[in-house]
């Protein structure tokens, strides 16, 4: 389950930069998870519960936004969206493509008091 890795990294991230501005609290954090990311987004909000405990940011709102895959197809030059790894172009049926995004887990706002 590396999504409590992730999780712990994610909230000492989060309580570091919560910090270093001067900020007391952390209330609310958006993640962007990519649909191609191999994240589950439920066992990782879990470990943010757990990994924020006695932080600056325990009992903070975690809020998950799903990024789509878009691939770049080597075959017909065209920019696709995909649903999952391992599958073709929708528009050539070719199998080169190129990830240009839906791979990640980023963290995009974090409200703080």
């Amino acid at each position: 389950m590396h999504e409590l890795s992730l999780s712990i990294n994610t909230v000492d991230t989060v309580v570091e930069q919560a910090k270093k501005q001067g900020f007391k609290r952390v209330t609310s954090v958006t993640l962007a998870i990519g649909t191609l990311s191999c994240i589950e987004p439920q066992a990782l909000a879990t470990g943010f519960e757990f990994a924020s405990r006695g932080t600056i940011a325990a009992d903070a709102t975690l809020k998950i936004e799903s990024v789509a895959a878009r691939v770049w197809c080597l075959d017909c030059q065209q920019h696709v969206e995909i649903p999952e790894r391992g599958v073709s172009c929708p528009r050539c049926q070719g199998y080169q493509l190129k990830v240009e995004a839906g791979d990640e887990l980023m963290i995009k706002h974090i409200e703080v008091e």
